[in-house]
């Protein structure tokens, strides 16, 4: 029997598995995209300008556009944030996700559905077996294989493509828990609501130890929340959030589940012919629970680096995702990990976390970091201002109501 070789095979159809293979298939090489039938991952979906200016996406992709964003407190103190001068783009994952599929298709990419099952080495080449399903049923359909000279695994947390090439702590990594509802958009709504407003929200019975969330989505909402306290109910969370804003009763479309990294693996190839990239290399960040940029900037530059390394045969040259990622990135990943291990300790934490955000400085910073995806290293008086009124906020001096 012939075997069916690529230069590349992408496990994983998600924003960091998608574009991994655009890029390879951009450089010209044979790249095989395997996606997992009916995945779609719970996700408020909100990408930022950046992502929207750097990987070209339509404003048809949009079906809410953000202006302002609001901070509820374990007191139910509320903090309006406008973000001025622009917008946060809402996505429906499931369209999003297929277009970025499809846009690495037209590039060149074989698209095919099928379930990741081992990976072994084969003189030169990796061995890919993967399970097309013909049943609903978990565990049945024809096993099928490929063969490629590297892999890209972009296969969400707890990476089944890293667990059987080696690629250490994925097993061992943090994680919280989110869960999310789509609803229907109700005719008639509270009167609170704002469709081009998003709702965050630090309360204990929403979430221990992270926030909850009522995100617009054009004709339906994102509600959702996530802990690392695997005790806690997330659905009867939402159930509750839900309750609260007076959407109990609104048509449920769907719902999902699945655990977020918290912080970047140490490694994220095996030394090989494997590297991971998205939430498979723990690019979530802290705090805020943002993955998509991030997803799709580890796709992009684990594809490089497998293009360097077929280039050249040099094994070194995987590790160079990881480098130019955490170049860009590691501050601000250390400054929102900090943060979520600080502020969301506590109810009486969170209060003064979310007092804090009345400041226009920090509103401000805050939100010119997060669009532009660079921590703001101008204004040094707005930094000095922050890091007195954080102090004593720190230090209990700081009033919080």
């Amino acid at each position: 029997m012939n075997k069916e070789i690529f230069d590349v095979v992408v496990v994983g159809g998600g924003p960091a598995g998608a574009t991994a293979a655009e890029t390879l298939a951009k450089k010209g090489k044979k790249v095989l995209l395997l996606d997992r039938d009916g995945r779609i991952k719970p996700c408020g979906g909100a990408i930022p300008p950046r992502l929207i200016k750097d990987y070209e996406i339509p404003d048809s992709l949009l079906v809410a556009k953000a202006t302002s964003a609001r901070m509820v407190s374990p007191k139910n103190n509320r903090v309006d944030i406008p973000i001025e001068d622009g917008f946060v783009g809402m996505v429906n994952r499931s369209e999003f996700d297929e277009w970025l599929r499809e846009r690495a298709r037209k590039f060149g990419a074989v698209r095919r559905v099928g379930n990741f099952t081992n990976l072994e080495e084969e003189g030169d080449l990796v061995k890919i077996t993967y399970r097309v399903r013909e049943k609903a049923e978990i565990g049945s359909g024809v096993l099928s294989e490929v063969y490629a000279r590297a892999v890209v695994g972009a296969d969400g947390a707890k990476s089944g493509v890293g667990r059987a090439a080696g690629v250490p702590g994925c097993s061992e990594a943090n994680y919280v828990f989110a869960y999310h509802e789509i609803i229907r958009r109700p005719a008639v709504t509270n009167s609170d609501y704002d469709d081009s407003r998003c709702d965050v929200l630090y309360q204990k019975d929403i979430s221990p130890d992270f926030y909850g969330w009522v995100f617009p989505h054009g004709d339906t909402l994102s509600i959702g929340t996530g802990s690392a306290d695997k005790g806690f109910s997330l659905r009867n969370a939402v159930g509750k959030l839900r309750a609260d804003i007076g959407l109990a009763d609104a048509e449920l479309v769907r719902h999902e589940g699945a655990p977020l990294p918290m912080k970047p693996l140490k490694k994220w190839d095996n030394g090989k012919n494997v590297i991971l990239a998205g939430d498979a290399a723990g690019v979530v960040a802290p705090a805020s629970g943002e993955g998509i940029y991030y997803a799709m900037l580890g796709g992009q530059l684990a594809g490089e680096a497998i293009e360097e390394f077929l280039v050249t045969n040099e094994v070194s040259k995987l590790r160079l995702a990881r480098k130019r990622f955490m170049k860009e990135h590691r501050l601000p990943f250390i400054v929102l990990g900090v943060m979520q291990h600080f502020w969301y300790t506590s109810n009486k934490r969170r209060e003064s976390f979310v007092k804090m955000c009345e400041d226009k400085d920090v509103q401000k910073l805050t939100f010119e970091a997060y669009m532009n995806k660079k921590l703001v290293r101008k204004k040094p008086m707005a930094h000095i201002k922050i890091f007195i009124k954080d102090m004593g906020h720190l230090l209990g001096i700081a009033k919080t109501s």
